[in-house]
């Protein structure tokens, strides 16, 4: 169905709203977070190219989005670069009572066909909230694009009256990740204490709290309740690294 002339203002607003971010990015030396922008404005922009019918609009927009190619491309290069050399870092500040940060919501982004293997260092992985945001990680990492094969799990042992319970849930999510054709290996230890994430296409993620961030959900029919981008979260911070020479933890 053809596009209405004010539909095709309003994408061609959204894709140069998008774009004019990934300048500012771009500008700021943020160049991973700018080739996202841009990917996604060059997107926006072809979709409106497609549903317009003007030649002189059309040459117009087929020069813009020729130049924002290049730049993409030249960003592309900067990225690819700063992981070369093991540079990059972002940082991200979670503030108190902040929605929006699912798992797939901060981790899709570094996450792609390359990953098979994946690396989790979380001293808390113990009682059954705990278990269960360990099950959400390990669904998103099963969806594709991801193909992962095996999922490292260091974490601390439960001394007290919680043993039984999180020996039998790591178990259980063992057995259930075993029937999509992925290795659990799982291994205790009495001193660890940082919290981090290494996927072996290089991306190391940090978080202060680990996966333990969102809040207590206010009821089972609240919202959040299912939707982890509506959860309320702890305030905590997340530090981003690329290694091109991915270690085990």
């Amino acid at each position: 169905m053809a596009r209405s002339g004010q539909e095709q203002e309003v994408e061609s607003t959204a894709a140069f709203k998008v774009l004019k971010r990934a300048m500012e990015l771009d500008s700021e030396s943020r160049y991973q977070q700018a080739l996202v922008c841009y990917q996604e404005g060059i997107d926006l922009l072809m979709q409106v190219l497609r549903g317009t019918k003007d030649v002189t609009k059309k040459c117009n927009l087929r020069k813009q989005i020729s130049s924002y190619m290049d730049r993409a491309e030249i960003v592309k290069k900067y990225t690819d670069q700063e992981k070369e050399d093991g540079k990059y870092h972002r940082q991200i500040k979670i503030e108190e009572n902040a929605t929006g940060f699912s798992y797939e919501s901060l981790f899709q982004e570094y996450l792609n066909e390359t990953v098979t293997e994946v690396w989790i260092q979380d001293p808390y992985i113990r009682q059954i909230h705990q278990l269960y945001n360990f099950l959400r990680f390990c669904e998103m990492l099963i969806k594709r694009p991801c193909k992962v094969k095996t999922i490292h799990l260091l974490t601390s042992l439960d001394e007290g009256s919680g043993k039984e319970q999180q020996s039998s849930g790591l178990q259980e999510i063992k057995e259930s990740l075993k029937n999509h054709g992925v290795l659990l290996e799982l291994e205790y230890s009495s001193s660890v204490h940082d919290r981090e994430i290494r996927f072996n296409n290089g991306w190391m993620i940090k978080i202060g709290r680990g996966l333990d961030y969102f809040k207590k959900p206010q009821s089972r029919f609240s919202l959040g309740y299912c939707d982890f981008d509506l959860r309320p979260c702890h305030e905590t911070t997340v530090d981003i690294f690329h290694n091109k020479h991915t270690k085990k933890i």
